[in-house]
């Protein structure tokens, strides 16, 4: 009897410790195994950054699937950028060929100022004040209303693109009406923090494309 009793309390003893074991052991691992879950998984959609391109082009490793290929990956310019862009030569051109003479040079030159780099938008406005040419306007009351239409990309760098554009110009000088188009060469570049027409002219006389 005596024999017994002491196994039950050897066998009750290390049911205790094994217990106490086991119960330690879930204490120390269970919060290690509850964080690994609890961490958060990387989000898929990127934190909001600045606006524009990112440089260089995140290109393209996967096959390429006609049906569904981004040629913005592939370019300076995202595709918000390049829109701005395209929308900004337009708006120029069509400034630059309205007018009218009873508008001081300046009012003109605002139009286009805030389209423009300042360096450009200087050039222009000292041609647009030349003697000559506002008494000629006056004189044959000129008013002129423009439009534009995107015609081509002719060139894309690293900081700058240039659109081919199409203006428009309704006008009447003299008391007569006329219709005339002319394409321009028109370069929007990065300037700053923004995009600025940085070089105008008519379409065949050329002009460099980057701006550095």
């Amino acid at each position: 009897m005596n024999l017994n009793d002491r196994r039950r309390k050897l066998l009750f003893a290390g049911l205790v410790v094994v217990l106490a074991v086991v119960g330690v052991y879930l204490t120390v691992a269970s919060p290690d195994h509850g964080d690994d879950r609890a961490e958060p998984r990387p989000s898929s959609t990127p934190a909001a950054g600045p606006a524009g391109p990112q440089s260089p082009p995140p290109g393209i490793q996967n096959a390429v699937n006609p049906g569904d290929f981004d040629i913005y990956r592939l370019l300076p310019f995202s595709r918000r950028e390049f829109a701005t862009a395209a929308d900004l030569a337009q708006r120029f051109v069509a400034a630059y060929e309205t007018y009218r003479y009873d508008e001081a040079p300046e009012t003109y030159m605002g139009r286009l100022s805030a389209l423009a780099t300042d360096d450009l938008a200087q050039q222009l406005g000292q041609d647009a004040a030349a003697p000559g040419l506002v008494e000629e306007r006056r004189r044959e009351k000129v008013v002129a209303q423009g439009s534009a239409s995107l015609d081509q990309v002719r060139t894309i760098e690293n900081n700058s693109i240039i659109f081919l554009v199409t203006g428009r110009r309704q006008q009447t000088k003299g008391g007569k009406e006329s219709t005339e188009t002319k394409q321009y060469a028109v370069t929007v570049a990065r300037d700053g923090g923004s995009l600025k027409v940085y070089s105008f002219a008519p379409a065949d006389a050329g002009q460099a494309g980057d701006t550095g």
